[in-house]
């Protein structure tokens, strides 16, 4: 299975430490969409569907009385919940394909990186009949390039650190990930397309920044599907790679 790298608790664990944290400028601007469609009136439900180890999931809970996060991965799923800090969040192992709610009972249907995994149509399908009237969908991930800035120095690092991208992205063709490193490569353009409601916006290029320091870049990447891939298939290669970008 493509993604049994998800199944295993070390790279869960990983994930969790190390995948940056959802931006809050995509939060505010679901939440504003929400709030617009739904006149204002209180939230009662959040469902994220696909919700790894709650990256997407935690920001929610100040916004609605109750918020599901799902996830096929039974180690993401453990870990979310081991590091649950809100009474109104909930986890449960589920498929993004059969979600585990009642019909018109959701306010938000949530989904991040996750979504490029999916069998949109069936989610989609879903997703429409768990939502109430003038509920939402909000599909969001990110470019998996990132650009370094640090003061004169940003063109020699994002020189040093491309080779790195570069090789783990092919990782995702050779692997059976194709179609989920094109999904973000046109920044869910095709996901857009797919999805069949009249009341849609698709909105790219979203500008966000993280401080960061050098080691936590790197603990980045190995929080990229990508990166596990490659060092379960060739170790050897894949911390020579590291070590080498780390070195430049």
């Amino acid at each position: 299975m493509k993604t049994q790298v998800f199944n295993k608790m070390p790279f869960s664990l990983i994930y969790h430490k190390h995948m940056v944290p959802i931006a809050t400028e995509i939060t505010s601007m679901v939440l504003s969409y929400v709030k617009e469609k739904t006149g204002g009136r209180p939230l009662e439900m959040a469902l994220d569907v696909g919700c790894g180890t709650g990256r997407s999931t935690l920001p929610l809970a100040p916004h609605f009385k109750k918020v599901l996060g799902i996830d096929i991965s039974d180690s993401q799923i453990n870990v979310a919940k081991q590091y649950n800090t809100a009474n109104n969040v909930s986890y449960m192992v589920a498929p993004a394909e059969r979600l585990p709610v009642q019909d018109n009972s959701v306010d938000l249907v949530n989904t991040g990186l996750a979504a490029q995994l999916f069998t949109i149509e069936n989610f989609f399908n879903e997703s429409v009949r768990v939502l109430k009237t003038n509920g939402c969908l909000a599909a969001h991930g990110f470019f998996p390039f990132p650009e370094i800035e640090y003061k004169d120095l940003s063109h020699d690092l994002n020189t040093a650190m491309s080779e790195m991208w570069d090789t783990l992205c092919q990782q995702a063709y050779t692997t059976g990930l194709s179609e989920a490193a094109d999904h973000m490569l046109n920044q869910y353009r095709t996901i857009y397309e797919t999805i069949d409601l009249k009341d849609k916006k698709w909105i790219k290029d979203i500008p966000v920044k993280y401080q960061m320091s050098i080691s936590e870049i790197f603990g980045f990447a190995r929080s990229l599907c990508t990166c596990q891939i490659l060092l379960e298939k060739n170790e050897k290669e894949a911390k020579q790679l590291l070590a080498q970008t780390d070195k430049r």
